[in-house]
């Protein structure tokens, strides 16, 4: 992971209080970064950031991204020399019943960490982190493209589309000349691991029901999804960010980082595949009537990130749920999750 490039370099990760903003912020720290997070507080308890220990490896702020006289001034403080913004509202359920906040949070948050950004001169790169719904979903059998339209028929992704349009558009008006920081923004689809409690998100709640004894209610059984392991388009964006600021990969634009075509597959097969890791049957109800709508079937197409950044998935899915569950059971039984989450990203490293 070029530990010589992240050695001491200053990095700003917005919404490192969150599920991957907090393994990536352990993964830079492991590589030698000085990492400075700006968020909120955590939104579950449990969460990630407490269980896994982040505060104790990240200079931590608690800064809301749609004060911009507050991130200003925080962001000119750290002089970051690359930055992740993954700071978001990221639930597709929450978006429809809080749409304001949704917009709010996602694109105009993104504005301000933008409009930070371009007032340090440190800053060699910078990565947005939207997501796969971006894309005007058709429906289709084959994989969306970075040059394919953004679209989103619900708020949380037609937040994420304009999102894309966001960071575009301050691409090309402020991040342009040879001495200026390269921006670019990165698409991945839906992540699992160790740590995430989030309501409405499949695999959160289909471990808790495995450890409360209950049914698994399902929305769309048939949803077909790019499923992946958090820290595979974890390592796509470092290794973005890295290349954007030596000045390797010239281009910004969009980057699409999901899994082999393999793993893409239904909510029920995960859920059979969970319930095989977990050790139990898995006993599911359908609730279908009255749910709001989301994709029934989402594929990514990462051929652009494969050629020019040389990256690729290193996980098989059925890997992926199986370190999930083993975290989850681990933080059951007390165990010491600093060391685990540690050793889960040597593990990944490593392969």
């Amino acid at each position: 992971m070029h530990q010589e490039f992240w050695k001491g370099k200053r990095v700003l990760v917005t919404g490192h209080t969150g599920f991957k903003g907090g393994w990536l912020s352990l993964w830079l720290r492991s590589l030698g970064a000085d990492v400075f997070g700006v968020a909120l507080p955590p939104l579950t308890s449990p969460n990630f950031f407490e269980v896994a220990d982040i505060g104790g490896v990240v200079h931590s702020h608690m800064v809301d991204i749609r004060d911009l006289g507050a991130l200003r001034a925080r962001v000119k403080e750290i002089r970051p020399e690359c930055a992740f913004h993954l700071a978001a509202q990221p639930l597709v359920r929450l978006s429809y019943q809080d749409p304001v906040g949704t917009f709010s949070t996602n694109v105009l948050g993104t504005v301000h960490v933008l409009e930070a950004l371009r007032e340090v001169s440190s800053l060699l790169s910078a990565v947005v982190v939207t997501s796969d719904k971006c894309y005007e979903n058709r429906e289709w059998a084959w994989g969306y493209r970075e040059s394919d339209p953004m679209g989103g028929h619900d708020p949380y992704s037609g937040s994420k589309g304009c999102t894309e349009l966001v960071t575009a558009s301050y691409g090309h008006s402020f991040f342009q000349g040879a001495d200026a920081a390269r921006i670019a923004t990165a698409r991945a689809g839906n992540v699992i691991g160790g740590g995430d409690w989030s309501p409405d998100r499949l695999v959160p709640d289909v471990l808790r029901s495995f450890s409360e004894g209950k049914p698994v209610v399902l929305r769309y059984p048939e949803a077909i999804r790019p499923w992946q392991h958090v820290l595979e388009p974890l390592g796509g964006y470092l290794e973005l960010a890295r290349q954007l600021a030596t000045g390797a990969q010239k281009g910004g634009g969009g980057w699409n980082f999901g899994p082999k075509e393999s793993d893409v597959r239904t909510v029920l097969e995960v859920v059979e595949a969970l319930a095989r890791h977990w050790g139990g049957k898995a006993e599911y109800r359908v609730e279908s009537a009255g749910q709001p709508h989301e994709a029934g079937l989402l594929k990514l197409d990462c051929s652009k990130a494969s050629r020019h950044l040389g990256w690729r998935p290193k996980m098989d899915l059925d890997r992926a749920l199986a370190l999930t569950v083993a975290w989850h059971k681990a933080w059951a039984h007390s165990a010491n999750m600093t060391r685990l989450t540690r050793e889960q990203l040597e593990e990944y490293q490593n392969l």
